[in-house]
């Protein structure tokens, strides 16, 4: 059992689990109210030079932060692996991926955020129009234990690379990660730019509350509900990359190959923990049979087990062995049918791939988040019925549509931050796509323009270039000038279609 409840912890210090074996990875210590505020007074120092630093002098501290990161890889992947259990090729994936979108945040952060011209428009023909999108100051990031590297980076690398300093509360599972990171960070900056506050679930709480000026939370929608309470005794603006349900529809004319790979991959890499995973799918009735059959006989071929190259290791949160067995009890008790494992999959450490069919849609299977390798596969009479079973779901984060003639069209429909067409998340791996979700999977984005952007503030100015035409923000405004308005707006704007 993994020592991270209060109960369990001593009151200084808490330790990381290898999930594979139950051993003791390492101790680290609890962070309280004084911790965190001390973190935070540091930061802000910090945030004062990082801020004052050209795009470009950021730009080379964080590529060469990259650098570092990228020679000593193999020891981020190690300490990945032990925390989570994952194999090691899927630790190094994810290590590649965080660094490819460091290296873009730095990149275009001053093209994307630094001062630009706008229109002015006719009326304010005579005013220079600029805008700048300045850093806010201190960031807080509260990390996941699923992806620990390529999810709090999709934060941590977008707020550094537009100025902010940032405090980073990594899971209580993967506190290693956070170290690491924050070690390395410090060798190249010589500044606490970027400062790490391990603990529990108050350790968050308190940085919350800390009065950072944003706090960037990747979680359950229920963690998410209560961070934004915490948040809001402050005003202190949030980010939420919350929960995921996510749909892969397979239209009558897809390559159906690709589709099984897609789906095999999306439902039981990582062990379905990963929050874009694919847990519902939608198969056109004329493709369904020789889809399923595909799918069970691929799915055969994954087992999750302690052996090093194991395709997919144990669910790393004890407490979502629970979840992931409650969920396939209910399908089959709701009139569903297990095709591939079933309750027997599901183990102490690790859970078999499961496939269920015939599921309601009202069941929990469905419903809500199964983080573990399970899918339910539905057929549907047509695209129409994809999209709006699609759409029914209180999650809206990321999707699939595999089609050859119709993806774009199906794709547009979907109410989701993101869709990959003839694959699965692929859209995460695009550093230029902002990455987010609508309704239970929270809002706000990280990663692209969107990204950077999501951590400051925009500052607008305007500039006098020549004395007005029209002299219509002072008391000594004509009524010439008035007439002249209403004849430049009517001109401009009256000409509109009629209904």
């Amino acid at each position: 059992m993994t020592i991270t409840d209060p109960s369990t912890a001593t009151s200084s210090s808490f330790a990381s689990i290898n999930p594979r074996t139950g051993a003791v990875v390492a101790s680290h210590p609890i962070a309280g109210e004084a911790e965190v505020a001390a973190a935070v007074a540091r930061a802000r120092t910090a945030a004062d030079w990082w801020s004052g630093l050209s795009f470009a002098e950021r730009k080379g501290l964080l590529n060469a932060w990259k650098g570092e990161v990228t020679r000593r890889v193999g020891e981020l992947a190690a300490i990945m692996q032990a925390e989570t259990g994952k194999p090691h090729g899927d630790a190094m994936l994810e290590c590649a991926l965080a660094i490819d979108h460091l290296a873009w945040a730095a990149g275009h952060a001053g093209k994307v955020l630094g001062r630009h011209k706008v229109p002015s428009g006719l009326v304010m023909a005579n005013q220079k129009a600029t805008v700048e999108f300045r850093p806010l100051g201190v960031i807080g990031v509260i990390g996941p234990w699923n992806y620990p590297v390529f999810t709090p980076m999709g934060s941590i690398a977008y707020a550094l690379a537009a100025g902010n300093a940032v405090v980073f509360k990594p899971s209580e599972y993967t506190p290693g990660v956070g170290v690491w990171l924050a070690e390395t960070a410090a060798e190249v900056f010589g500044q606490p730019v970027l400062q790490v506050v391990t603990g529990l679930g108050d350790t968050g709480a308190a940085l919350c509350r800390s009065g950072v000026n944003k706090v960037a939370f990747t979680g359950s929608t229920a963690t998410g509900k209560r961070v934004m309470a915490a948040c809001a005794e402050t005003l202190t603006p949030v980010l939420i990359e919350a929960g995921g349900k996510d749909a892969l529809i397979v239209d009558e004319d897809a390559d159906v190959a690709a589709a099984v790979d897609g789906a095999v991959w999306g439902a039981n890499a990582n062990a379905g923990q990963t929050c874009a995973g694919v847990e519902r799918v939608y198969v056109h009735e004329r493709v369904y049979d020789d889809f399923l059959a595909q799918v069970i006989a691929r799915t055969k071929e994954v087992h999750a087990t302690n052996d090093a190259d194991a395709k997919i290791g144990p669910i790393t949160m004890p407490s979502q062995i629970d979840i992931i067995k409650r969920h396939i009890d209910s399908a089959i008790a709701d009139g569903g049918k297990a095709v591939l494992g079933g309750p027997e999959s599901v183990g102490d450490r690790f859970v078999q791939p499961v496939i269920l069919v015939d599921v309601p849609e009202t069941s929990s299977a469905v419903t809500e988040e199964t983080f573990g390798p399970t899918m339910t596969v539905t057929k549907v009479a047509s695209m129409d019925e994809a999209v709006a079973l699609t759409n029914a779901s209180k999650y809206a984060l990321g999707s699939s549509v595999f089609s050859k003639r119709n993806g774009m069209r199906i794709a547009e429909r979907l109410r989701v931050g993101m869709t990959a067409i003839n694959g699965v998340i692929t859209f995460a791996g695009v550093p230029s796509l902002p990455f987010g979700g609508v309704g239970d999977s929270g809002f706000g984005r990280i990663h692209g323009p969107e990204g950077l952007k999501e951590f400051t503030y925009a500052h607008a100015i305007t500039k006098q270039r020549m004395k007005p035409l029209l002299a219509l923000t002072t008391f000594q405004r004509t009524e010439k000038a008035e007439e002249q308005l209403g004849k430049l707006i009517t001109m401009l704007h009256g000409r509109g279609s009629k209904k």
